[in-house]
């Protein structure tokens, strides 16, 4: 009885959130101001964060953050170690660029 209760109400909470946050959105409300509100009810709601997808083939590599450049080094399946230097990151993910096939750098 004290699970079944409980599932419910996990249930319609989440059902709450959902609506309290789509709802906004359909009218196009900004996304700062929707967790503004949403603060109010849940503070952990607007915490959530993504990764950042890179595109090599787009992206200028010297304005990337040396986070990002890791990060990637990371997906390649290779490393850094012993660069201390941004310019050092850039010329590694830069050949990761060539051999994905971007021309210009």
């Amino acid at each position: 009885w004290y699970q079944r209760r409980v599932r419910e109400w996990y249930q319609r909470r989440v059902r709450g959130m959902t609506q309290v946050v789509t709802k906004p959105m359909s009218f196009h409300k900004p996304v700062e101001k929707i967790c503004g509100d949403l603060y109010k009810k849940d503070a952990q709601i607007c915490d959530l964060k993504y990764e950042k997808q890179i595109d090599l083939k787009t992206v200028n590599i010297k304005k990337l953050k040396v986070k990002d450049l890791r990060k990637i080094l990371e997906q390649n399946g290779q490393d850094c170690k012993g660069c201390s230097e941004k310019s050092e990151f850039v010329k590694k993910v830069e050949a990761i660029a060539r051999e994905q096939g971007r021309t210009e750098l």
